[in-house]
């Protein structure tokens, strides 16, 4: 479930839009192809797209949809080539990456499960998910995604709960609002921080093993000296998208960020009381769903 920029044909610098601000430099609508990406389908500006004005682009990941939609869906026909593909191309691909992240919860849900009935449902599930991926651009739009994401969303929690429970639970911030929380020294080992908005937070040093961190938006949020080996559906996209340095421990199946120092690059300083958890239900949609949209 890992992006092969090389087999896909640009699709996310063509199909989603943005609009200028401290993600993107420009506006560009749905659909039409971002200025900076070639003929070849690669992106001109890669190397510097943080310097450019553009870190968004940095923190999407599709899991490994662009180039399924690319080479397996339209069988390596391209929208440039072939202009009448688009339409379509565009609006399976949104569907391919839900199906492609769901796909990423389910195998780390496996993973943590021990084995039995609730073990072969998630199996199951996931080889029906894989499953539909392989459907033809009709059958992927005519499906319900969101159905079939509430489905596995709740397996999911299950997992979760199941998980954090052998930690002795945790403190409960699902939907909270904490951005700009400093939470140096609160507790937040085995807590629930699913669809947490984080934006910010002061997280230096705080044990996040076993914490869900589903969706939560942890953009700018530091994570120097944090240590998150346990944390479980955490995706690239999320660290990419904060702050951390070689004192941020990670989980095996996770990259640091090449923009986080190579170096540790200071403690965590005095620990403060812990904000308090307000939720935000309601408030930018998706909280019932796995991850979050960015773009």
């Amino acid at each position: 479930m890992r992006a092969d920029c090389a087999r896909c044909f640009g699709l996310c610098c063509v199909v989603p839009a943005f609009a200028a601000s401290a993600d993107f430099a420009i506006d560009k609508p749905a659909g039409r192809a971002c200025p900076h990406l070639r003929d070849d389908f690669r992106c001109g500006i890669h190397a510097t797209l943080r310097d450019r004005g553009f870190p968004g682009c940095t923190v999407f990941d599709c899991f490994g949809a662009g180039q399924q939609v690319s080479q397996v869906t339209f069988g390596g026909r391209n929208w440039r080539a072939e202009p009448r593909l688009a339409p379509q191309m565009f609006a399976v691909f949104p569907v391919m990456r839900d199906l492609h992240e769901l796909l990423w919860y389910l195998t780390e849900a496996i993973a943590l499960h021990p084995p039995g009935p609730r073990a072969d449902e998630l199996r199951a599930v996931q080889n029906q998910t894989a499953r539909l991926t392989q459907a033809t651009p009709d059958a992927l739009l005519a499906l319900d995604v969101a159905g079939h994401r509430r489905y596995v969303n709740d397996l999911l929690r299950q997992t979760s709960e199941l998980v954090r429970s052998g930690l002795g639970g945790g403190a409960e911030y699902r939907g909270a609002d904490l951005i700009g929380a400093d939470l140096r020294g609160a507790d937040l080992r085995g807590a629930s921080l699913r669809g947490a908005y984080l934006i910010g937070a002061d997280l230096r040093g705080v044990d996040l093993r076993g914490a869900d961190l589903t969706g939560a938006d942890l953009r700018g949020a530091d994570l120097r000296g944090a240590d998150l080996t346990g944390a479980i559906f955490l995706v690239q996209a999320q660290l990419d998208a904060a702050r951390g340095d070689a004192s941020t421990r990670l989980p095996p199946a996770l990259s640091r960020p090449v923009h986080w120092p190579a170096s540790a690059s200071g403690g965590p300083g005095p620990a403060r009381p812990p904000a308090p958890s307000r939720s935000r239900s309601g408030s930018r949609g998706g909280r019932g769903r796995p991850g979050r949209r960015r773009r």
